[in-house]
């Protein structure tokens, strides 16, 4: 096989595709020879990517929702038959100090960064499982492992999405499926381009690559986890930060 074409046939989802680390992850499998299936809750400009991937197809909705997670499975049967690859890739802030953080804001964030990752897996699974194997990549956060100020809510949900996959890692290893999750640093998307430019400065000088991350880096990593090339690596979580956290 090429080795360009890890993914030649398989189908792979990928959810929070219409933008940032999900589009660029789109755009590296569909490289790749990936037949996909997007999904994010804007229908524009995941449209607009589908139409610069031909073959793909959409789902607009949110991950927050286990029925929409169920139909864009069935979505991926009906279209091709299998279920090959998940990236677990939707996430949202609602930063604020903790002391002002309301409950809104915190549960906002878990529907979608905990809950939405949970919902996703449980929705592939019985497919996975009936073809004896599988691969799933969670998307997790430096910030999961080490805190963050002003991110209580996106920090817990983060930490439980690492606790999640090595759980589901060691529940289904033996049935062939692979579980892992990537950290991701400072990476430059819209989530962060509303960050101040002294900050931006701040926290690039910290990192010794001396740069933020391109969404490419981690659609790279996901790639990888989700590949052959990692048959071997299961309960993993890799980090992708310029070595910030050394």
């Amino acid at each position: 096989m090429n080795p360009m074409h890890r993914f030649q046939d398989r189908v792979v989802l990928i959810s929070g595709a219409a933008q940032g680390i999900g589009a660029a992850t789109a755009r590296r499998f569909a490289q790749e020879g990936a037949r996909l299936l997007l999904l994010d809750l804007k229908p524009d400009p995941l449209a607009a990517l589908a139409a610069e991937l031909p073959g793909s197809r959409i789902f607009a909705g949110s991950v927050a929702h286990r029925p929409c997670w169920d139909a864009a499975v069935q979505l991926a049967l009906d279209t091709w038959g299998r279920l090959d690859v998940l990236i677990n890739n939707a996430g949202i802030t609602r930063d604020g100090r903790f002391e002002q953080m309301s409950v809104e804001q915190f549960d906002a964030v878990l529907d979608v960064n905990l809950h939405g990752v949970f919902h996703g897996a449980q929705a592939v699974l019985p497919a996975m499982l009936a073809a004896g194997k599988g691969a799933i990549v969670n998307t997790s956060s430096v910030v999961g492992l080490h805190g963050n100020f002003g991110q209580t809510n996106y920090a817990a949900a983060k930490a439980g999405v690492i606790g999640m996959t090595k759980t589901w890692a060691r529940e289904f290893g033996a049935r062939g499926i692979r579980v892992n999750a990537v950290a991701p640093g400072f990476i430059a998307t819209p989530m962060t381009a509303a960050v101040p430019e002294k900050v931006i400065d701040k926290m690039t000088a910290a990192i010794p690559l001396q740069r933020l991350g391109a969404p490419e880096d981690i659609a790279a990593a996901y790639a990888f986890l989700a590949s052959d090339d990692a048959a071997y690596v299961t309960g993993t979580v890799l980090e992708v930060t310029g070595g910030m956290m050394m």
